[in-house]
């Protein structure tokens, strides 16, 4: 009984969050603050957690979703902006619409492959919003537009916003960066390649449809898979959904070239795009620069850092490293800075798009510090073990073919990738401990079903009925999406628990 409610109490802020945010409507920001109190209140009252344990643990927790998280979203969003202000974002939107006039390419180029570009430097529901207005422009139904989007939407997702889920997963488990970011990239391979069919046959109305299309197709999936499978096994999680949607776009458009195409939208010329896509390519140069790469340059940027220590306890202290200039937010903010100022941004512009771009993140940055802290309370606590404790327990050896729905809830609740990690990354190590399965595999598996979670996310549901104007059938989108999401999480648990339980 005392062991059936710990767990109850244990797993109370986690209900709570799925109460407040899905069933009364909650502003996320409001809700995870309210689960964050009623941790508080749990960790001190039963677990005895001690009054000053918890207030480090809580800004320890802030501080870690501050930093790096907070700054690459505010990164990541900042030039984006710039290129809104400044027109580029409209010569790249015209640039992809130019390509071919076949809708089933147009989906591969624009919801999966552009989709993926967004969500892998800005993510914050651009790669949902975006691709929506493309697609309804080229004369897609605005349902089929929002329902493709939504679905493209989920594989880049694990490593999008400059690889940030992965990073604060291996920063809540303690594992490693590369070897969690081969695991997902292998764990979500199939997804890869199947997706672009499943797309496809939404455009054409019937699996039919992917005759006359099958090669470009799969030559888009297996594009997409191999840089990224390059990528995270030898770079880490910063660049593998760069690699992927680049290398699916690049193919899909060259092969596009031979498809018959009335085209009737005037290209874009070579040199305006380049100029339209730097602060882009400034991002993406820059990262490879401190990339392992080139050691030498990570050696010695990332030697100008500091050490923040938070005294836990008399016997523990948490360290929180912060990298000053090899961290992807600044170096999206200094390709934003330069880029943004080739492009036409006069400095005044930029310094009001700053403080524009901070409050349009204000509630999010809100929702990001509570939970890290929340869920740091609750790791260090001892709550995450309980649960962990009693999952394995009841599920035995079945625990590993449901670790990918508890990441798909978590995003399901949160609507981030990063905070489904920061939520469940530790109890899916703490599971795999206890079943003796690797930790890697299990918090590699929390990421792979969060990418399924994030089609049916309330936020990513709002986004796309925004962008399509479809207020009036936001239930059909829910639904639709809901099949296709529901057979992704089942076939992706199946194949986990089997790989690593056979």
């Amino acid at each position: 009984m005392t062991d059936i409610f710990s767990f109850l109490l244990a797993v109370t802020p986690l209900a709570l969050l799925i109460v407040l945010i899905l069933m009364l409507r909650i502003a996320v920001h409001y809700a995870v603050l309210t689960a964050l109190v009623i941790t508080w209140c749990i960790a001190g009252w039963y677990f005895e957690f001690p009054l000053q344990s918890l207030g480090v643990a809580s800004l320890y927790g802030a501080a870690k979703g501050l930093w790096p998280i907070v700054i690459v979203i505010f990164a990541a969003i900042y030039g984006y902006n710039l290129m809104l202000a400044n027109g580029s974002m409209e010569v790249i939107k015209r640039a992809l619409a130019a390509i071919s006039d076949d809708k089933r390419i147009q989906v591969l180029i624009i919801a999966w492959g552009f989709g993926g570009f967004l969500e892998a430097v800005a993510g914050y529901g651009t790669a949902v919003a975006i691709p929506v207005g493309i697609l309804i422009a080229l004369g897609i139904t605005p349902l089929k537009s929002a329902v493709v989007s939504l679905i493209a939407n989920s594989v880049p997702t694990a490593f999008g916003a400059v690889g940030i889920p992965v990073i604060m997963l291996a920063e809540q488990t303690g594992l490693a960066v590369q070897t969690l970011s081969t695991h997902i990239i292998l764990q979500l391979a199939a997804f890869n390649i199947l997706l672009p069919f499943v797309l496809v046959a939404i455009i054409g109305g019937s699996i039919k449809a992917i005759r006359g299309v099958f090669l470009i197709t799969l030559c888009c999936g297996i594009a997409s898979l191999l840089p990224q499978y390059i990528v995270a096994r030898y770079l880490g999680a910063e660049l593998p959904a760069f690699a992927g949607s680049l290398g699916g776009l690049v193919v899909t458009i060259i092969l596009a070239r031979y498809q018959k195409s009335n085209r009737s939208t005037p290209g874009v010329a070579p040199r305006t795009l380049f100029k339209a896509s730097l602060i882009y390519l400034f991002t993406f140069t820059f990262i490879v620069l401190c990339s392992p790469l080139f050691p030498a340059i990570k050696q010695s940027l990332g030697a100008v850092s500091s050490q923040i220590p938070f005294p836990l306890s008399a016997t523990e202290t948490l360290p929180l490293k912060i990298e000053w200039l090899i961290t992807p937010g600044v170096l999206i903010l200094l390709a934003s800075f330069i880029g943004g100022a080739i492009q036409g941004n006069r400095p005044q512009q930029m310094l009001n798009l700053l403080f524009a771009t901070l409050c349009q993140l204000k509630k999010s940055i809100v929702a990001i510090l509570a939970i890290v802290a929340m869920a740091t309370v609750m790791d260090k606590s001892g709550m995450i073990t309980v649960i962990a404790t009693t999952l394995v327990a009841a599920t035995g050896v079945g625990y590993v073919f449901i670790s990918p729905v508890i990441g798909a809830l978590g995003t399901f609740v949160t609507g981030s990738d990063t905070n489904a990690n920061v939520l469940f990354g530790k109890l899916q190590a703490t599971a795999a401990h206890q079943l003796g399965v690797d930790p890697h595999a299990l918090a590699a598996a929390n990421t792979a079903g969060a990418t399924g979670g994030k089609m049916i996310s309330p936020q990513s549901i709002a986004i796309a009925v925004s962008a399509s104007k479809l207020e009036h059938l936001s239930g059909d989108i829910m639904s639709t999406t809901l099949k296709y999401c529901l057979l992704y999480i089942v076939l992706l648990g199946l194949g986990i628990g089997l790989f690593y339980t056979i």
